[in-house]
């Protein structure tokens, strides 16, 4: 009888470990998730983060595949018990869930539900989510919830925490913001205070090299050999500065993790289907890893913005010591060899040149209605 209470114990320890080990806000949402359904033996769990328009600005499920998830479609309002659990920020124990007569449904593709837990994830006043269990997984009294007044009091106890991690995470977020905000402003400043001296330094030279054209052409060619100099100064100041903004992310998830947060926000927020698979790949030179990074957001923006592609797939694979990049699209396609046209309206130069400045090169395979395939290959370190 021992041993019950104390791996219970353990559980709930492991579940709050679990929660104060993340430090991006996702994260621990999936973490809340996952270990209350855990605990409390439940088939389906969710945590909503409301927005201040009537839904919620971010929505996790555990017990719901990937498929499925996409089929329900659009993030739900604030409404029915959700909204109860919000607005009236109480727990809700329900032996069907269905049978409340706030029920207002569920799209066509929603999991069936019945006994039903949830409470709001309060910080002081402030309700900051709403944490809810589905279909306990135990046998159920005629008529009855599944769930108890003990498991009420658990998942209680999960919240308390939970708003502390939320708390914490969303803290953190905002701090590594605020750092990169301060960071681009005092390069900003940099940047343009040594720009301009270059910049006004080169217009001077320049109109004294006008000046002396006619009167004297060989102190006006040392003067435009100043211009060539200065204006390769300011270049390489620039280009400086574009290393020093490398994405943040880049930094702090690497390659394969930024382009998959990212592909799975554009699988989130668009209808097309975007996917994305990593096989193999290491860590790559910097620059490397930011022109890939580049490469793949121009080439998604052309799928989804000016293809109108209903699928787009996004591979990142190890090849050789490097990599190779492969975005595929079912769109409209076009001619590639109205290199000229297409290069201005689609970013390929840009493109070509990412690709080219890292030691590598890219490749485009397009036809009208045949969709199209952008790969970028670099060679690594």
């Amino acid at each position: 009888m021992s041993h019950g209470p104390r791996s219970g114990l353990a559980a709930v320890s492991s579940a709050l470990l679990a929660m104060s080990r993340h430090l991006e806000v996702r994260d621990v949402l999936k973490t809340i998730v996952a270990s209350a359904r855990e605990l409390l033996g439940a088939q389906y769990a969710a945590l909503g983060v409301p927005d201040d328009h009537g839904g919620f600005a971010q929505f996790v499920v555990d017990g719901v595949s990937d498929e499925q998830w996409r089929a329900i479609g659009p993030l739900p309002r604030q409404h029915g018990i959700l909204a109860a659990m919000l607005h009236e920020a109480r727990a809700e124990r329900l032996a069907d869930v269905r049978e409340d007569p706030r029920f207002e449904g569920w799209p066509s593709a929603h999991p069936e539900m019945s006994d039903f837990l949830g409470l709001p994830i309060r910080d002081g006043d402030e309700v900051i989510g709403a944490l809810f269990l589905a279909n306990k997984d135990c046998p159920k009294p005629d008529g009855g919830c599944g769930f108890t007044e003990d498991d009420e009091e658990l998942l209680s106890i999960l919240a308390q925490h939970a708003a502390i991690a939320l708390t914490n995470a969303r803290l953190y977020e905002r701090s590594r913001e605020l750092t990169i905000a301060e960071e681009r402003s005092r390069l900003a400043h940099e940047l343009h205070d040594a720009v301009s001296q270059k910049l006004f330094s080169l217009r001077l030279t320049a109109q004294a090299a006008t000046a002396l054209v006619d009167r004297d052409p060989s102190r006006a060619k040392g003067e435009l050999q100043q211009v060539a100099q200065l204006a390769a100064e300011a270049a390489d100041e620039l280009r400086a500065a574009v290393v020093e903004l490398r994405p943040a992310a880049l930094d702090e998830d690497g390659l394969v993790a930024t382009l998959r947060t990212q592909v799975h926000v554009l699988d989130r927020a668009h209808t097309a289907h975007v996917t994305f698979r990593s096989q193999g790949v290491r860590a790559l030179p910097a620059a490397q890893e930011e022109a890939l990074l580049r490469v793949a957001q121009e080439a998604l923006h052309n799928a989804l913005r000016h293809a109108n592609a209903t699928r787009v797939d996004v591979t990142l694979d190890k090849h050789g010591q490097g990599a190779v990049l492969r975005v595929t699209d079912d769109g409209r396609g076009f001619d590639t060899r109205v290199v000229r046209r297409a290069g201005r309206h689609l970013g390929l130069v840009s493109m070509r040149d990412r690709a080219s400045g890292v030691g590598g090169a890219l490749t485009v395979e397009s036809a009208p209605g045949k969709g199209t395939v952008i790969e970028m290959e670099v060679p690594g370190g």
